[in-house]
């Protein structure tokens, strides 16, 4: 039976998105415009997210601290590239209290100016080097459209700041940390993802080069899910940030930074969920069985919390709705909030020495043998919805994947059946201005060179010589 509460996602997608969100109890609407509350529910995952990331972190070196959150405007100044990116988007504090500041402050939209500042002061040799630093924390960009998780005035997220020694240890550290992150989204996420460069035009503010990750959502439309910067010495020189190197000489460090947010629970939401509800991957659901007691016989009871206490002492993260509600309504509950598996327990069970199980991605339910060994049986089943779930997501975003030639090819695709477009590009940046008319398309990523290929010898856009196979989309 369909959940009433949730607009089927081929009929509004943009409401059957909403409608997930509040029926999944994930966040709710602020009186602050532009920000939501995240509820217990959509923090559970972020703390999930945060937690395997962290660890991610961790196993590579890197080690977290914490910035300030205001950030005085003579020292946001200081890069112009980086703050003529920013400046749209900057909140800015004037006063504190009644009284006015003699410099504005600016809430932060992003660290890197506070890291060089730090960096300036904490680098002296080489020996000092690499600093691998990471800080988790919000942060303000004054939106104009705003939507829970996928853009609001104020999100959490984590930004990764490092110094090297070398600019070739920088650009490995951007690409190692680019590589984390597709590892996360696939593996933990189950989400496939597609990573490259961006272009110039679409690069960070401040960077040499970006590198990104590129996801695509159930509707057609892409979204930026996490990116890594290579900034080389573009911050360094102009924050004086210096080492003696092994000759003795003064030099400046090569940087990197690289970050994700909550923007990732958007991106799970809209490439796993359904008509009924919150679908989670097993690896990163906060809650992944509901044990369900059918009645308030105490055999029943007994057992279903004798299930629970198996399951957790085994590391699943069980619990028992041992509430009043009806079955009906518990099972319709669990679903609406994507826990990946629901076993239930009731009296006609018990006589037939038996259980039932029900998995959500497909919805399917089976009966199991009390004697069979429960922990390894549930273990099986979770890793075998996280593979069905990552590998029907990598089959929708191939069958959405496409390849053009002309414009008309584009405009066709983006209109009828969006998706990902590979096509050819010369390089120019009046080209990626003209395929922006087509609903917004832009250049997502040029795909690195073992993922390139030859689709033509001319640019779709202008019909030059091409140089590069872009892969384009429309994007949240």
């Amino acid at each position: 039976m369909k959940n009433k509460a949730i607009t089927p996602r081929d009929v509004d997608f943009a409401k059957w998105y909403d409608d997930i969100v509040r029926a999944a109890k994930l966040a709710t609407y602020s009186s602050v415009k532009g920000c939501v509350i995240i509820e217990p529910n959509g923090y559970a995952i972020w703390e999930n997210i945060q937690k395997t990331l962290d660890g991610m972190f961790k196993e590579t070196g890197h080690r977290n601290l914490y910035m300030p959150l205001f950030i005085p405007e003579s020292l946001l100044n200081r890069e112009k590239e980086h703050v003529e990116g920013f400046a749209p988007e900057v909140a800015w504090v004037t006063h504190g209290g009644s009284k006015e500041l003699e410099e504005r402050m600016c809430v932060r939209p992003t660290s890197e100016t506070l890291f060089c500042e730090y960096y300036a002061n904490a680098i002296n040799s080489h020996r000092d080097l690499p600093m691998l630093y990471n800080q988790w924390c919000n942060v303000v960009r004054w939106e104009k459209e705003t939507r829970p998780f996928l853009r609001s005035r104020e999100f959490l997220w984590q930004e990764g700041h490092t110094m090297h020694e070398t600019a070739k240890e920088a650009e490995e550290e951007t690409l190692r940390m680019l590589n984390v992150y597709k590892k996360f989204f696939e593996d933990y996420l189950a989400i496939p993802v597609i990573v490259g460069q961006k272009t110039e035009k679409e690069k960070f503010a401040g960077a040499e080069y970006t590198y990104t990750v590129e996801a695509l959502m159930y509707n057609g439309v892409s979204l930026q899910s996490g990116t890594s910067h290579y900034f080389g010495q573009k911050f360094s020189k102009p924050f004086e940030v210096t080492f003696t190197n092994k000759n003795n000489e003064l030099e400046n460090p090569y940087q990197t930074s690289w970050g994700v947010s909550t923007r990732m629970i958007g991106g799970l939401i809209m490439v796993h969920s359904d008509d009924n509800g919150l679908v989670l991957p097993p690896k990163i659901a906060p809650r992944q069985v509901a044990v369900v007691p059918i009645g308030t016989d105490e055999r029943v009871i007994n057992k279903a919390k004798e299930i629970v206490d198996t399951l957790k002492a085994s590391g699943i993260t069980a619990f028992g709705d041992y509430t009043e509600k009806s079955p009906g309504f518990k099972f319709a509950e669990h679903e609406t909030n994507g826990i990946p598996v629901r076993i239930e327990v009731g009296p006609k069970d018990l006589d037939a020495n038996q259980l039932t199980i029900a998995r959500r991605d497909t919805r399917e339910k089976m009966t199991i043998s009390l004697d069979t060994d429960l922990v390894s049986y549930v273990k099986e089943l979770m890793e075998n919805i996280q593979n069905n779930l990552f590998e029907t997501a990598k089959a929708r975003r191939d069958s959405q994947t496409y390849t053009a030639t002309t414009l008309d090819e584009v405009k066709d695709i983006m209109t009828n059946r969006p998706g990902f477009v590979k096509a050819m590009w010369c390089g120019d940046t009046e080209c990626e201005l003209k395929m922006k008319e087509i609903r917004g398309t832009k250049s997502r990523c040029i795909p690195f060179e073992e993922e390139q290929e030859h689709i033509s010898d001319t640019c779709i856009c202008c019909g030059k010589p091409a140089k590069t196979m872009v892969v384009w989309g429309i994007q949240y």
